[in-house]
């Protein structure tokens, strides 16, 4: 993992100026951070840094607590201080993961975790206002970036709205098949976001501890009036942020705004 020296930082304290020396440090070590340092780069220790520009400790902590505070760095308890991994902007719209990333400069993957037919339990059976027992295409995986895992994703479709899907391979694509083979094109749908805890199962997908907070989101997505998907996605909350667009109703939005992803 690389790190940071603190003789090579460029930048010095003025104590005539009447900026804080703390928020002075801060800049410095932001701009140290900027130029080179990237993510889950180490930063100098408090002592290094203290040595380094002629300050206190409890001055140099007070500059590395406010870029904590920023999210731009982070402490490791036993291993220092790192530089933070951005966290992703999350607005969920109704379009693709794949194509999300890769405008991100990342490298999207999955690793199929179950593509099976299933009978709908009571709870799934309500969810996607079906019969109980009725078939259901029930396709997990575990999507990846920079083969980093970042959410574990379970969609629902009832079987009838996808003969023949369960033939072939597992598609890289939900969406992008559900709309090009069987003419499903998702219209609207409604989400449901709430803070859970990582369970051992999807602690160990997803390579966070046991008890890790995440975002959960079950989705119903819809074709006009007919319930097509209903899924179950468990991001990683340390690498995700919730972006939601606001708008007065009955006011025209003046902005175009970045979409999102979706499986």
């Amino acid at each position: 993992m690389p790190s940071s020296n603190a003789s090579k930082m460029v930048g010095d304290i003025d104590r005539q100026s009447g900026v804080p020396i703390y928020v002075q440090l801060r800049e410095i070590l932001r701009a140290h951070i900027a130029a080179a340092c990237p993510p889950g780069s180490a930063l100098p220790s408090e002592r290094d840094l203290a040595e380094r520009f002629g300050l206190a400790r409890m001055t140099v902590r007070q500059a590395i607590d406010a870029l904590v505070g920023e999210e731009v760095i982070e402490r490791v308890v036993g291993l220092g201080t790192f530089v933070r991994k951005p966290k992703l902007d999350l607005q969920v719209k109704l379009t693709s993961y794949s194509e999300e990333m890769q405008r991100r400069g990342m490298v999207p993957a999955a690793k199929v975790l179950s593509f099976e037919q299933i009978g709908a339990s009571a709870f799934l059976a309500r969810e996607l206002q079906l019969e109980e027992g009725t078939p259901l295409v029930r396709f997990r995986r575990l999507l990846l970036a920079d083969n980093e895992p970042m959410s574990v994703d379970e969609n629902f479709i009832p079987a009838h709205r996808v003969p023949g899907l369960l033939d072939g391979e597992p598609p890289t694509s939900l969406y992008n098949v559900l709309s090009e083979r069987y003419g499903l094109v998702m219209e609207w749908g409604e989400d449901m976001i709430e803070a859970t805890a990582a369970s051992p199962s999807t602690a160990r997908l997803l390579n966070v501890e046991v008890g890790t907070p995440l975002l959960k989101i079950q989705r119903h997505a819809f074709v006009a009036r007919s319930m097509v998907d209903y899924s179950v996605s468990y991001y990683r909350a340390d690498r995700y942020k919730l972006w939601v667009p606001l708008q007065r109703p009955g006011v025209r939005p003046t902005r175009n705004y970045a979409s999102g992803y979706r499986p």
